[in-house]
């Protein structure tokens, strides 16, 4: 915590994830919901239309479906760091279910915090930052438009 009072923390990825080959942080993927529940209608319908597609273009996700007696569906992720987000879909249509998954997939699992500074390293430099105008000596000035020439 942070004197604003909100976490925060340093821009990084997971493991070095995407510095050899990508790998995706969600494991597992479980649908919850019941069958004769109004509020599952759109869990239904994803599950006979899209669960497939979902599954063929993310090889590396377990995908469970699990017909329960409940009241509320759910979408229940689980990353590789042990991390578990638990969305309900109640009344959501299929195309809506897409986009979630889509975003959970996207996710690292990590929890959304704000980022302190774009640029953190573990060993700083006692030079600093370099910019265009570090070794410009100070003699020449403030920089201006140049004149034109009048001839």
């Amino acid at each position: 915590m942070t004197s604003r009072g909100t976490p925060s923390r340093f821009l990084r990825s997971v493991l070095q994830n995407g510095v050899g080959r990508y790998v995706c942080q969600l494991k597992r993927i479980s649908i919850i919901f019941s069958k004769k529940a109004q509020s599952s209608l759109g869990a239904r319908d994803f599950i006979e239309e899209g669960v497939v597609d979902y599954a063929n273009k993310n090889p590396g996700t377990v995908v469970y479906v699990s017909p329960q007696p409940c009241r509320v569906p759910k979408i229940v992720a689980e990353y590789l760091n042990g991390n578990v987000r638990e969305e309900t879909i109640t009344s959501k249509t299929s195309q809506q279910i897409s986009e979630l998954l889509t975003k959970l997939t996207n996710q690292s699992g990590l929890e959304i915090i704000r980022i302190r500074k774009p640029i953190h390293t573990d060993s700083p430099s006692i030079q600093g930052l370099w910019h265009p105008f570090t070794n410009r000596p100070p003699s020449i000035g403030p920089i201006r438009p140049q004149k034109p020439n009048s001839q």
